[in-house]
């Protein structure tokens, strides 16, 4: 019986803790609030220092296609000019276009990290695409375009090749198969590192790199075999169509890099599975009656503006709608890392003349 008073008083203490360390974390999600300190903003410095390291990765990787592309670019200069060779020339200025097409990724990767100011609200994240497209041109224009032209010389005039010529010219890209494979392999164990698929191609300096190693490879491929030919029968027809070849390839290498860029440029939605997701979390919320429209652009790699039109649930006065308003943007916020900006319109409109119109039309009327 003595003992019950003390056990009383050890629950009375333990009870007593346990609401200060409650009061102790209330407090301090208010004064994080109160700050403008949400949970999604206090999780982005974690999210800044992995995109960090995944830029510092992919940069690494275009230094060693750069350095890779520089001197394989003056072996098979010095190369095709020694043997004469139409397939080799056009693998030099493949070379060449792909080094310049290095600094430009470079450039992207520094640049599209700027912060937002006032003349850019939305940060420069745009920029990748940027640089990105004018890496296709210079492989279109430096590339495809030489390469053709290089190969129909060869046709109209001819090329005479010596045996220490085809010595050379061989060695020379063989060498570069080498070196362009090693560079194809760091490409390639980088996307493995981030996932692998589709999702880890999404960067594009890192899809161009790939692209550019994967088609250099090929081309030093096609201009072997073309050269060899050339060599057994004598016929300069082999060499000249290898030339042809790694032109039309490198044409549609570029083709497909630049619609992806321009797709991103002029502003591209996100994956239906992601915009499923964000529209379903956003039905999911008490205070939401319906969502009327939804709509999303890719600002950056890893940035979405979500813009949605919602019609909440009736009798809520203007306060409660922003207290709302506000929470449900953090809510989702937190559950989608990539939303960035998040804009909600309260609109009790027919959803079906509203997701006809933009939402720049009505976003600042009744937005939240």
């Amino acid at each position: 019986m003595s003992d019950a008073p003390a056990d009383q008083e050890s629950d009375r203490k333990k009870d007593h803790e346990t609401d200060e360390f409650t009061d102790r974390e209330s407090e301090g999600a208010a004064g994080r609030e109160s700050e403008g300190v949400t949970d999604q903003e206090a999780d982005e410095p974690a999210d800044q220092e992995s995109d960090a390291a995944a830029d510092r990765k992919t940069r690494i990787t275009v230094l060693v296609a750069l350095a890779a592309n520089l001197v394989i670019a003056a072996a098979k200069a010095v190369g095709g000019l020694i043997a004469g060779s139409p397939a080799l020339l056009s693998e030099a200025a493949h070379s060449v276009a792909d080094s310049l097409n290095e600094v430009f990724l470079l450039a992207a990767l520094r640049r599209s990290r700027r912060p937002a100011d006032d003349r850019h609200p939305f940060g420069y994240g745009k920029e990748r695409f940027f640089w990105s497209l004018l890496a296709a041109v210079g492989i279109f224009v430096m590339g495809a375009c030489f390469s053709v032209f290089q190969g129909v010389e060869a046709l109209r005039n001819g090329a005479e090749e010596t045996s220490t010529g085809y010595i050379v010219g061989l060695v020379v890209l063989v060498v570069s198969l080498i070196v362009e494979g090693i560079s194809l392999l760091r490409a390639l164990l980088q996307v493995r590192a981030q996932g692998g698929g589709m999702e880890a191609l999404r960067d594009p300096a890192l899809r161009t790199v790939v692209a550019e190693d994967g088609t250099a490879v090929l081309g030093v491929t096609l201009a072997i075999i073309g050269m060899v030919l050339h060599m057994i029968t004598g016929q300069v027809v082999w060499e000249a169509s290898a030339s042809i070849a790694i032109g039309v390839l490198l044409g549609y290498v570029a083709y497909r890099l630049g619609r992806d860029a321009r797709d991103q440029l002029i502003g591209e939605a996100v994956d239906p599975e992601l915009s499923d997701k964000i529209r379903e979390l956003l039905a999911a919320e008490p205070e939401i009656d319906s969502v009327e429209a939804l709509f999303t652009m890719r600002m950056g790699l890893d940035s979405t503006m979500v813009a949605a039109r919602i019609d909440l649930v009736p009798g809520m006065d203007s306060e409660q709608v922003e207290e709302v308003s506000v929470r449900i943007k953090r809510s989702l916020g937190r559950a989608v890392s990539e939303a960035g900006e998040i804009f909600l319109d309260i609109t009790d409109r027919p959803a079906e003349r509203e997701a006809r119109e933009s939402p720049a039309a009505t976003g600042e009327r009744g937005g939240a």
